[in-house]
């Protein structure tokens, strides 16, 4: 992901900057995923109470938090070198940092606990709010969706290729802690 994301295509007005901001876009997706994995697979394990479901389920929330936590601070960057400033009081950035710190008490606590059924639960609660949030949050600063839009096809594929390797990091990652998690119901 580092060296393709050093070779993404510039654009005309932020120049290489855009390639932070590439890799920025590919991680927030890339924990919506996740999160959106954690729901579904939550819910259908629920409803089949299948063990190994409700263990993916946990697996998919575990890993689109790593996600989410950790693009806090790739957007912190994107920001500064997008807008020369951070600006903490966009509606996506404090939507994205509250979301990461009830993300993150939410596995912790899920970890304690350690009941699949439970985590399951929770990752359909979780991932149903934060959908939810981000369709009713306004967005200042922050473009609804420059890939989507582009004019270059170059961007979009890329942006693809970057994002692929970035869900391919999600899997891996969802695969390690679902071989860690509790059996159990």
């Amino acid at each position: 992901m580092a060296l393709t994301s050093l070779l993404g295509p510039r654009e005309r007005t932020l120049g290489t900057t855009v390639r932070l901001i590439y890799v920025h876009g590919a991680w927030v997706w890339t924990a919506l995923m996740g999160f959106a994995a954690a729901g579904m697979t939550g819910l259908a394990g629920l409803m089949v109470r299948r063990p190994g479901w409700l263990r993916w389920a946990w697996a998919w929330g575990l890993s689109g938090t790593f996600f989410w936590i950790t693009y806090l601070p790739l957007s912190l960057w994107a920001m500064q070198a997008a807008w020369n400033g951070l600006f903490l009081e966009e509606p996506r950035w404090r939507l994205g940092f509250d979301f990461a710190i009830i993300a993150l008490l939410l596995q912790i606590a899920l970890v304690l606990f350690g009941r699949p059924a439970w985590a399951a639960a929770a990752h359909v609660g979780f991932a149903a709010s934060l959908f939810w949030r981000l369709s009713q949050t306004e967005q200042v600063m922050h473009p609804p969706s420059p890939i989507a839009s582009s004019v270059s096809a170059a961007i979009r594929f890329y942006f693809g290729l970057l994002l692929l390797l970035c869900v391919l990091a999600l899997w891996q990652l969802t695969r390690w802690f679902a071989a860690r998690l509790p059996q159990g119901e």
